[in-house]
C-alpha cells in the first residue's frame, strides 16, 4: 500500500514515502543563502521562483523561506505538503510539476534517507512554513545519477530545486475518548497515546453478511473523499480465527494508498470518515478479496476480514 509522492514519482529524485487546511503565512522572499534563488508568495499558494542569471549552482543547499507556526518537524514525522519542482539548468529552468497544478497535496516522510539538503530543509520546519532545497549531484548516489541521466536529466549540468509548503504533520495514532465498536465477536483494546490498538477476532459468532463500519474514535479533521490518497495505521485479521495477515503497526510506519485502488470494503468504508478517526471495519468476501481469496495472506474466498484503521491523513 505504499506509494511514492505524486510530483516526484516520474523524476530521478525519489522521496521516501514517504491534514487539515493550509495555514496562511506572511508573503515574502526567502533568504538567498548560497543558491541565489528567490522565492516569493504565500506558503499556501504556488510559489514564484526567480533564478539567478548564468549557470546553475551544482552544489546542494537548503533554506527556510517562511517560518510557519507550531511544533517543529522531526525525523519520523509524516507531512502533508505541497511540492513544486524545478529543473535548474540555467536556461529555461522549467518546472516538471507542482501539487498546486494538480489541486492536491501529498505525503512526505521525513528521515535521513531523503537527499541531505531536503532532509535538512524539512527538519525544524513548522506547519504553514515553506522550505527550499537545491538537490545537486553531491546529494545523489552513482545509481541515482545514472538513472537520472537515462531519464534525460544530467546532474553534471543541472540541479533540481524543490519548494515544499508544509501543511501539517500527521499524528502517530488516533487520539480521543474511545467507544466499544459494538460488533459481536470483535474485541478492541485502546491503550491511548501513540500505542497501537489490539484487535481480537477469535469467536464462534457468525460474521455480519454485509459491510460494517464502526467509529471508535471520531476525528476532527476533514472527511476523506473517494479520490484521495490516505495515510493510515491498521491491523487486519480473519474473522473467527484471530489470524493476523497484515499490520502497518508492526512494520513501524503508516501506509499510504489511493482509496480508489484498494479493496471495495476499504474504499466504501473509509469514504466520509473524518481524519483523526479510528474505525473497525468488517468486510465480507465479495467486498474483500473475492472468491479467490488471498493465498499469500492465508485468506480463503469465504473469509470475512476485520480491520482496525487509524485514519491519520488524506491528500
Amino acid at each position: 500500500m505504499r506509494r511514492r509522492t505524486a510530483v516526484l514519482a516520474a523524476l530521478p529524485l525519489i522521496f521516501a514515502a514517504a491534514c487539515g487546511t493550509a495555514q496562511k503565512s506572511d508573503t515574502g522572499a526567502g533568504p538567498t543563502g548560497g543558491s541565489g534563488i528567490k522565492v516569493t508568495g504565500q506558503a499556501d499558494q504556488k510559489p514564484t521562483v526567480t533564478f539567478p542569471a548564468g549557470k546553475p549552482r551544482l552544489t546542494s543547499s537548503s533554506e527556510k523561506v517562511v517560518e510557519g507556526k507550531g511544533e517543529p518537524v522531526k525525523d519520523g514525522d509524516v507531512l502533508t505538503a505541497k511540492v513544486t519542482v524545478y529543473n535548474w539548468d540555467g536556461k529555461d529552468n522549467k518546472s516538471p510539476g507542482s501539487d498546486y497544478d494538480q489541486g492536491k497535496s501529498e505525503f512526505v516522510t521525513v528521515n535521513p534517507q531523503l537527499p541531505k539538503a531536503l532532509h535538512e530543509a524539512l527538519v525544524g520546519a513548522k506547519p504553514g512554513g515553506r522550505v527550499l532545497a537545491v538537490i545537486a549531484k553531491d546529494n545523489l548516489t552513482p545509481d541515482q545519477l545514472a538513472a537520472a541521466k537515462q531519464q534525460g536529466t544530467d546532474f553534471d549540468t543541472t540541479s533540481q530545486v524543490l519548494v515544499v509548503d508544509v501543511i501539517s504533520a500527521a499524528t502517530k495514532a488516533a487520539h480521543g475518548s474511545a467507544t466499544d465498536p459494538g460488533i459481536e465477536g470483535v474485541k478492541l483494546v485502546n491503550p491511548g497515546d501513540d500505542k497501537a490498538p489490539t484487535l481480537t477476532t477469535k469467536t464462534t459468532a457468525k460474521p455480519p453478511k454485509g459491510l460494517v463500519v464502526k467509529t471508535v474514535i471520531k476525528g476532527t479533521g476533514p472527511k476523506v473523499t473517494a479520490d484521495q490518497m490516505v495515510l493510515a495505521h491498521y491491523t487486519g485479521k480473519i474473522w473467527g480465527t484471530d489470524k493476523q495477515f497484515d499490520s502497518s503497526w508492526e512494520r513501524g510506519e503508516p501506509a499510504t494508498f489511493p482509496l480508489n485502488q484498494v479493496v471495495k470494503g476499504w474504499s466504501q468504508g473509509l469514504t466520509g470518515v473524518p481524519v483523526g478517526s479510528r474505525v473497525v471495519i468488517t468486510i465480507p468476501p465479495e467486498l474483500g478479496y473475492g472468491k479467490e481469496g488471498n493465498p499469500q495472506g492465508g485468506i480463503k474466498g469465504t473469509d470475512t476480514i476485520v480491520f482496525v484503521v487509524d485514519v491519520l491523513g488524506a491528500a
